[in-house]
């Protein structure tokens, strides 16, 4: 099995979440999650980071017995029928943090909020030693500074579509939805000034690390997982 990431541009959320499951699922898709870029997640505009491009309106995440070109036109037929354009990209997907609080129910919103990350290769930097710090070391600094109840790494094996943006690297994370307001809660540090300045060093010393300032797309989202 394989897992597809999409990043879609120009979608509607009702018309997505509606309409492309049964589609994707008849096809063969799997474990489906769509994230959507809507009203419940317009109060996070301060988290939103970009590299100065059209930022995605959507994602897209399922798995598929093979993502070969030869077997994945009906997936992309599908993408197709609820976006202007997307581009997907083969990646492998690693749980540092399984949602313990909230059951999500299928097609229903996850509680709290998903933030994606979509990261690029710094300059200059060899892509041996970016994997090393960002899984192997930047991964425990997210875990031990933040709030989040579910992290998803994804290292990206290929992109699947031509033209693709060079990311190397998804992420997703689930913080508590006032997160989306107040640094306090998105570093895990309500009511104590001295943690949330702590934390908050800790995470920009290690995303300095391997992150080049303008180099990635970051966004919330309402998260929804399907069968």
């Amino acid at each position: 099995m394989e897992k597809i990431f999409c990043a879609l541009w120009g979608s509607e959320p009702e018309k997505l979440l509606a309409g492309a499951v049964p589609k994707l699922v008849a096809a063969g898709a799997t474990s489906i999650r769509i994230n959507v870029r809507d009203e419940a997640v317009a109060a996070g505009a301060g988290l939103i980071q970009s590299r100065g491009e059209l930022l995605p309106s959507a994602a897209m995440q399922f798995w598929v017995p093979s993502s070969n070109a030869i077997f994945r036109d009906a997936f992309d037929a599908i993408i197709n029928e609820y976006c202007d354009h997307f581009y997907s990209w083969l990646v492998a997907e690693s749980q540092i943090i399984k949602n313990p609080q909230y059951p999500v129910a299928t097609g229903k919103r996850t509680d709290g909020f998903a933030q994606i990350a979509l990261l690029t290769l710094p300059p200059g930097m060899d892509w041996q030693a970016w994997r090393a710090v960002w899984r192997d070391y930047h991964t425990q600094v997210a875990i031990d500074t933040q709030s989040n109840f579910e992290y998803v790494q994804n290292l990206v094996v290929e992109p699947l579509t031509k033209g693709a943006p060079p990311y190397v690297g998804i992420v997703e994370e689930c913080f508590p939805i006032e997160a989306l307001t107040d640094p306090l809660v998105f570093f895990d540090a309500v009511g104590d000034q001295e943690k949330f300045d702590r934390n908050l060093a800790t995470m920009m010393e290690s995303c300095a690390r391997f992150i080049a300032p303008g180099s990635i797309d970051v966004f919330p989202t309402s998260q929804y997982d399907f069968a």
